[in-house]
This record gives C-alpha cells, sequence and structure tokens, in this order.
C-alpha cells in the first residue's frame, strides 16, 4: 500500500486558550501544524478524490477554534488529531500547536502523535 503524509502546517488562528486570567480575558494566535500519514490502496492517479484532502482538516480546524475555549493545548491537540482520524485512509496524524504571545522571548507549545487504534 503506497504511504504519503499530508501536512498542514502553520495554520494561524486567533482563538480561546490557556488557564491564566490575561488568557482568559480575549483570544490569542495560536499556530497549529498537522501531519498526516496516510495508506492508499493505490497509488493516485493525480485526482484529489484519491488522496486525503487537507481542505477538509483546515476547515474543521477553524470551526473547531471558534467554537469555545481550551484550557489546554494538550485538549486542543487531541481534538484535532480526531479530526484527522476521522478519515479511515489516516493511520497516524502528528499534531502541535504553539502560543506566539504569552512570553516576549518563547513559544509555548504542545506536541502528540496519535494512532488509529
Amino acid at each position: 500500500m503506497p504511504e504519503y503524509t499530508i501536512r498542514l502546517d502553520g495554520l494561524e488562528v486567533t482563538m480561546g486558550l490557556g488557564v491564566h486570567p490575561e488568557e482568559r480575558a480575549g483570544p490569542q494566535r495560536v499556530v497549529l501544524s498537522v501531519a498526516m500519514a496516510c495508506r492508499y490502496a493505490t497509488a493516485p492517479q493525480d485526482r484529489i478524490e484519491d488522496v486525503v484532502n487537507y481542505d477538509f482538516l483546515r476547515e474543521r480546524i477553524l470551526a473547531l477554534a471558534a467554537s469555545r475555549h481550551f484550557e489546554l493545548q494538550e485538549v486542543l491537540c487531541d481534538e484535532v488529531a480526531a479530526l484527522a482520524l476521522a478519515d479511515p485512509r489516516v493511520y497516524q496524524v502528528r499534531v502541535s500547536s504553539t502560543k506566539l504571545d504569552i512570553y516576549p522571548d518563547a513559544r509555548i507549545g504542545c506536541e502528540i502523535v496519535r494512532l488509529r487504534d
């Protein structure tokens, strides 16, 4: 079975994320990146329907980010991973989130890897 990694890198969203009062006061910039390891029954024939289309993931991440305030990056990453794993051709996903504006001299992030059961 052919295997490919489909990447959605550097998606910047403005969303509610964090436990500290200043994070709860308003939305902040967060960058999300996703790598989906995919297996296809046959090699793609240059048609979008032959592969995992990253458009679905981008749209669902944007909707998720707008849907609520997340306390923890870990939970955000887990929910993004579940979105990616909804496509049965995705057997592994790596998700990272990065808060851009918490510290003036550093970025704060989380990265997870999830496998299909």
